[in-house]
């Protein structure tokens, strides 16, 4: 069901990359029920799940992470685009695909175990952001669980490479001018 999601998405340039338009991610279609259900407990699989919160950002990651929150019984902690200018507030710069500029990042205590939670990694940017933001307020990352990796950004090895944390992800895909190639799981 994500695999074919993905196969029918528009492509699309947002600068330098491609990008997909598909319903999982822009809710174009729609987001049905039923994919949301599936890739919420697909992306389940994948973790250990030894944290006690999620962080997730507000713009594409929140509809999945609210999901996998309320299966897993984890509080969700949500990084705005927005400041509160609370005194915990933590405020990150994030580059990513299609943005430049801050994430604010409220909700995450010192000694906290967070899973971060997103629905795509492209070029790593906006993880990057989030676990700076973790790492800043004096928590932890247990665990990256994403649920689609496009692979040719390489994203997965930047986070690595930059963090030293892994990336777990459940679909692999290719973006190209025609199209949405799944790579496998």
């Amino acid at each position: 069901m994500l695999a074919e999601a993905y196969q029918k998405a528009s492509v699309m340039r947002t600068g330098e990359y491609l990008t997909t338009i598909n319903e999982m991610t822009d809710q174009i279609p729609a987001l049905r029920p039923q994919l949301l259900w599936h890739a919420a407990h697909e992306l389940i699989k994948v973790g250990e799940w030894s944290g006690n919160k999620i962080l997730t950002e507000e713009d594409k990651g929140v509809a999945l992470s609210t999901a996998v929150s309320l299966i897993r019984g984890l509080p969700l902690a949500i990084a705005r685009w927005y400041p509160y200018h609370l005194p915990t507030e933590v405020n990150v710069p994030i580059a990513c695909e299609y943005y430049k500029g801050n994430l604010y990042v409220n909700g995450i205590e010192p000694g906290d175990r967070v899973i971060i939670v997103d629905d795509t990694i492209s070029t790593g940017g906006t993880l990057l952001s989030l676990i700076n933001a973790v790492r800043q307020r004096g928590a932890e990352i247990a665990e990256i669980l994403v649920l689609v990796e496009k692979a040719e950004n390489q994203g997965v090895e930047f986070i690595k490479r930059k963090t030293g944390v892994d990336v777990k992800t459940v679909l692999k895909i290719k973006v190209e001018e025609s199209g949405v190639t799944v790579l496998g799981n």
